[in-house]
Order: C-alpha cells, then sequence, then structure tokens
C-alpha cells in the first residue's frame, strides 16, 4: 500500500447543550480529524482531542506538529513502519499525544481497508462482539437541569455514573443528594474534581463531610501530585483515579513507589493513539491496576470506535467505560450512523466490528461543513 495523500483538519461540531466541568466549560467540539488517502483511492480516518489542561495541546500546536513531520508519514504504509515509527519517536509523542493519535488512527484505517481487514483483525486482536456498558456522566449544571438531566439517564437505565464536582461544598452537595436519592447504590457513583483542589487536606475536609461511600474519586488535587495522593488515600481509604496525571507508560514507575489503589482512566486520544492504549492497559493489567476506557468531552464515533478496539482486547480489567455521546451531545456526528449508548447505557458495536478499517463511513458533506484547516 502507498499512501497518496495525508491531510490534518480542525473540526468544530456545536453541542446540543453546554457542557461544564471545574477545568473547562464546552460549548463544540475541539478535535482534530485527520484523513488519509491510497493510490487505490481508499480513505482512512481519525480523530483526535487537544486539551491544553490534560497535554498542553491546541487545535493550532496539533497542525504544527503535522506539518513538521509531514515528510515522514508516507513511508508509514504497513504496521511494522507505524510500530517502528511510534517506538522511535516516543518523546514526541508524548508531547503531542492527541495530534499523534489522529494519524495513527488514519492510517490504521487505511491499511487494514486495503486488506479488507478491522482494525481488530490487522492488529491480531480479539474481533469486536456483543454490546458495551457505559457510564452516566453529570457536568456541573444548575440543579433543575441537573436534576432533568439525571432522570433522562435514570429513563434510559443507566445503572453506572460519574458526577462532577465542583469544590464548593453546599452546591456539590445539593446534586450529590439529589443523585443519591434516586441511585440507591453510591458504590456506583464516582466523583471527579478535575484537580479543583492544590492541597490534598482540602480534598480530605471536603470529602469527610459527605455521607455516602463513592466508588472512587478522580483527579483530586494538582497533576501529577502522587505524594498527595497518597495522603488522601491514607485518610479516606478511597481508591483514585488518574486522568490527566497518567498519560504515558514511564508514569507506571511514579505508581509502583506510591502505596495507593489507583484506577487509570485511558482515553485514547491522551495516551497518544490505539498503539500506545493498548500497551498501557496491557502493563496495567500485569500490575493489577484496573481501568476505565475514558473519553474526552466532544468525540466523535471515530474515537468511540478506536476505544472499543481497547476494551474488546481487555475486557476482564475494564472497570467502566465513558463517552459514546454520538448526537446526544453532538449537534451532528460525521457519520450518518453513530456510534452511541441507547437503552440502559449499552452500545451494541457488534456491526462496526465486521467491517473494515475502523468500520466508520464518514460523511464526506458533514466533515465538509464542520472542518477547516
Amino acid at each position: 500500500m502507498k499512501i497518496k495523500d495525508l491531510t490534518l483538519r480542525k473540526l468544530s461540531i456545536p453541542f446540543r447543550t453546554a457542557f461544564k466541568h471545574a477545568s473547562a466549560t464546552r460549548l463544540e467540539t475541539e478535535s482534530v480529524i485527520a484523513i488519509a488517502e491510497s493510490e487505490s483511492g481508499k480513505m482512512g480516518y481519525g480523530e483526535g482531542c487537544p486539551r491544553s489542561y490534560v497535554t498542553g495541546e491546541s487545535q493550532e500546536s496539533c497542525l504544527q506538529f503535522f506539518e513538521k513531520h509531514k515528510p515522514d508519514f508516507p513511508q508509514l504504509h504497513g504496521l511494522n513502519q507505524l510500530r517502528e515509527w511510534v517506538a522511535q519517536n516516543r518523546s514526541t509523542i508524548d508531547s503531542n499525544p492527541a495530534a499523534w493519535c489522529s494519524i495513527e488512527m488514519a492510517i490504521l484505517d487505511l491499511i487494514a481497508r486495503e486488506r479488507n481487514v478491522s482494525v481488530e483483525d490487522l492488529l491480531s486482536l480479539p474481533e469486536i462482539c456483543g454490546s458495551f456498558k457505559y457510564t452516566a456522566v453529570m457536568g456541573l449544571n444548575s440543579l433543575p437541569s441537573f436534576k432533568k438531566q439525571l432522570q433522562r439517564y435514570l429513563e434510559i437505565g443507566f445503572t453506572d455514573f460519574k458526577i462532577k464536582i465542583s469544590g464548593k461544598l453546599e452546591e456539590d452537595k445539593e446534586r450529590i443528594e439529589l443523585s443519591t436519592s434516586f441511585i440507591n447504590d453510591p458504590s456506583k457513583i464516582r466523583l471527579d474534581a478535575n484537580n479543583v483542589w492544590d492541597q490534598p487536606e482540602d480534598c480530605i475536609q471536603y470529602m469527610e463531610s459527605l455521607e455516602p461511600s463513592f466508588f472512587a474519586i478522580e483527579e483530586p488535587i494538582s497533576k501529577n501530585d502522587f505524594k498527595g495522593h497518597k495522603n488522601i488515600f491514607a485518610a479516606l481509604k478511597l481508591p483514585i483515579i488518574l486522568d490527566e496525571s497518567f498519560c504515558r507508560l514511564s508514569q507506571f514507575d511514579e505508581l509502583q513507589e506510591v502505596p495507593v489503589k489507583f484506577i487509570l482512566n485511558i482515553r485514547v486520544s491522551k495516551m497518544g493513539g490505539i498503539l500506545r492504549s493498548l500497551e498501557i492497559i496491557q502493563e496495567a493489567k500485569r500490575l493489577n491496576i484496573p481501568v476505565i476506557v475514558g473519553a474526552q468531552v466532544g468525540e466523535t464515533s471515530l474515537l468511540t470506535r478506536a476505544a472499543l478496539t481497547l476494551c474488546s482486547a481487555f475486557r476482564d480489567n475494564i472497570v467502566a467505560q465513558e463517552g459514546a455521546f454520538g448526537t446526544h451531545l453532538l449537534e451532528y456526528d460525521i457519520t450518518p450512523s453513530p456510534l452511541m449508548f441507547g437503552t440502559k447505557g449499552n452500545l451494541n458495536a457488534s456491526k462496526a466490528g465486521q467491517k473494515p478499517g475502523l468500520g466508520i463511513h464518514v460523511d464526506s458533506k458533514t466533515l465538509n461543513a464542520f472542518t477547516f484547516h
């Protein structure tokens, strides 16, 4: 296979409703889309979600990365070449994971389409089959909006919940008490603070003011403050989910030095693509560290599909899945058949796994309407 053309575009699709957490408020997607074309005319697509507060990236930095390394990409026409580039450019990808994620996905999709096999078959992984169960994610809405959203999730049949918190105790208590009045088992609820506290003592005091015993708390304090996480765990005995604080394989060394029950939130974009995500989950499995396969707010069906590759390969090590919002959140998806959760928060992905590549049919009109250079 030869890559005839490879381009990278910014993607901005409006949301149906604003999504707010402690680090940002979003009204539209903030992504990049890579498009790879072979000499035979087949197309491959990839997506990355740059986030300044997670990986230090932006849409502009992704375009700069693409232009800098563009001469290399036509040589990545096979899986071996792609793996070699990832291995040789590890530190570069560490600084540009979302940018590389979009490019790697597009090339993997293209290679698999050229061979008329799924990405799973290409990577010698189990084919996607059956259904996948997702978490209901609750943002920092006003109490009436929060209640309306919660009731919608309950009507759909969700049983697993992630609640964003602001660190403002009385406001958060209202949302949490409302949630627990409907959700009988607090162990089905995890909290996400998005690094709202600077000091572990502030987190400990806050959490001790809440009555229920939750499943875990995500990113309570400043990114990469592993000593602070140790103090929080010692005081609360509450598992700590790492998201912004875990973005690359080398960080396992830091985890092993701290006696804390960690759970890793693995998002394909922030890890730097499918290949690196698989590598990280494999190491987490070896170390008996549970994993949540997460999602950036505003992902399209492309990254939803990429995450399914991980979930299918490591079902036994994954304690929860996030994302698959599709047009529940987006005004439009880039495919006429979005991959998104349905009744009880389930997504039946069997059909996606039976098609070549990532199996996503990208609608060119929608893509052109919402992408720009």
